[in-house]
């Protein structure tokens, strides 16, 4: 059997906040919702396929998130990545790139920050981009 990357679980200090940015601006959809001790979660994925986002709320923890160097960025693909980058604007979020086509890959990228500080890659492929080895 081969693998796949199935889903990444990130904490969130605010999980309507998150799940809005994530559904709203983005474009992802709620799977799921649960509840398990100590934690609220919700799962995240596009209709498209792909892998899924978890949302974790801790209960008992407050303040800010801790990243550390462990997480770099999030790749998001999306069909229009100027248009993702100025609604995530519109509503507050930091950009910390604005979109810039890079023709090596060939690729639109921009960088956003979501709500508790995640850097958000938001990467639109043109024609001809290679995915996985095919086109």
């Amino acid at each position: 059997m081969a693998s796949t990357v199935g889903q990444y679980c990130i904490n969130v200090t605010d999980l309507a906040r998150s799940e809005w940015f994530y559904t709203e601006i983005i474009g992802l959809k709620v799977q799921s919702r649960t509840q398990i001790p100590g934690v609220d979660e919700i799962v995240l994925a596009a209709d498209a396929g792909g892998g899924r986002l978890q949302l974790a709320k801790w209960l008992e923890r407050s303040g800010p998130i801790e990243h550390g160097t462990a997480l770099w960025k999030i790749y998001m693909n999306v069909d229009d990545c100027q248009d993702v980058h100025d609604r995530a604007v519109a509503a507050g979020f930091t950009s910390t790139m604005a979109p810039q086509r890079l023709d090596r890959w060939p690729v639109t990228v921009a960088f956003v920050l979501d709500p508790d500080g995640y850097s958000v890659e938001l990467l639109q492929r043109h024609e001809g981009a290679v995915v996985n080895g095919a086109q």
